[in-house]
C-alpha cells in the first residue's frame, strides 16, 4: 500500500517534526527544508514569526555543505512555505529556482 501524506501544499507532502518542516517528496532530486527560528504570540497562540529555508538535494552520497543549492530568510510561515515552493518548481525544472 503506498503511503499518502496526512498534510500537503500545492500536491507535495509536508512533514513537521517540531520546529523543522520538509516540503516535497525524497523520492525527488531536491526538497525544501524549513526552520522556524522564533515565534510570536497572535491571539494568544504561537505563530511562526522568522523562517529558515534552505533548498537540499536529496543526493545522500554527498555531504551536507554541498547538498545545499539556495538558503533564504522570510517573515511567516505561509511567505516562507510560498517562497520554498517557487524555488523547489524551479530547480525541478532546471531553473535556478
Amino acid at each position: 500500500m503506498a503511503y499518502t501524506p496526512k498534510l500537503t501544499y500545492k500536491g507535495r507532502p509536508l512533514v513537521r517534526c517540531g520546529n523543522d518542516i520538509y516540503y516535497g517528496s525524497l523520492k525527488d532530486p531536491y526538497v525544501i527544508y524549513l526552520q522556524v527560528l522564533n515565534t510570536k504570540k497572535e491571539n494568544g497562540i504561537d505563530v511562526a514569526d522568522k523562517v529558515h529555508i534552505v533548498l537540499l538535494s536529496t543526493d545522500t552520497a554527498k555531504p551536507l555543505p554541498e547538498r545545499i543549492v539556495r538558503q533564504a530568510n522570510k517573515v511567516g510561515l505561509y511567505n516562507a512555505l510560498s517562497f520554498g515552493d517557487i524555488m523547489l518548481r524551479g530547480q525541478l525544472k532546471g531553473g535556478k529556482g
